[in-house]
């Protein structure tokens, strides 16, 4: 393992097997050794030789050259329909780093890309464009497919701020990252993640962590 700074926070890069790296949106569970009694979800931003590079947050207590216990990938990923041309990406409340691995899949299927947040952003593509939060109402009735990132806690707050499905585009399909802690990876069922939808109580570790925003609106 290597860890790296972007955008002043930590990330790391991991050798794993190709039938280990996660799509976008997916997690792989790692831990310092099998025995390790909780794991941290690590989610997809880039690729890399022999492995992918890990969004953060990494632990400060990793260290670079430490073996690490890997299993997965677990979960749902982001899926971008392949007539979209116009891509939002948004980081609603933290880094943009685990929407980072849709650009490349965007762009090769000809997509304008717009990445929306409020935190500095490194080392862009040079088609993509950035825009603050504050233009999202706007963002959302342009763009066709739109990906989220949320910390469970804040998904009120960003259906606030949508209106519902006002401001979205009738065309669009949004899907929604929701980040929550997820200790066992689905094989507990300890429902320690568990998220509310129309259809009632899922466990993002399992039956996410990517959703439908439709599904959302409880």
């Amino acid at each position: 393992m290597e860890v790296s700074l972007e955008d002043e926070q930590r990330l790391a890069r991991l050798n794993c097997p190709p039938n280990m790296i996660p799509s976008a949106g997916q997690y792989l569970l790692a831990s310092h050794d099998s025995v390790s009694p909780l794991a941290i979800p690590l989610f997809y931003t880039d690729s890399a030789p022999q492995g992918f590079i890990a969004a953060p947050p990494v632990p400060a207590s990793w260290n670079p050259g430490q073996r690490m216990a890997l299993r997965g990938p677990f979960g749902h990923g982001f899926e971008i329909p392949a007539v979209a041309r116009k891509i939002a990406l948004i980081a609603y409340d933290d880094s943009h780093l685990r929407l980072r691995g849709l650009i490349q899949a965007a762009l090769r299927q000809g997509a304008a890309v717009v990445l929306v947040g409020n935190l500095a952003v490194e080392n862009l593509p040079d088609a993509v464009e950035m825009q603050p939060l504050s233009l999202l109402p706007e963002i959302m009735a342009w763009a066709d497919y739109a990906a989220f990132d949320v910390a469970r806690e804040n998904l009120s707050g960003l259906k606030e701020m949508l209106g519902g499905q006002k401001q979205i585009s009738v065309w669009s399909e949004v899907q929604v990252l929701i980040r929550t802690p997820m200790p066992c990876g689905g094989v507990a069922e300890c429902g320690v993640c568990a998220v509310s939808l129309r259809s009632g109580w899922k466990m993002a570790c399992k039956d996410g962590p990517v959703f439908e925003y439709n599904d959302l609106l409880t």
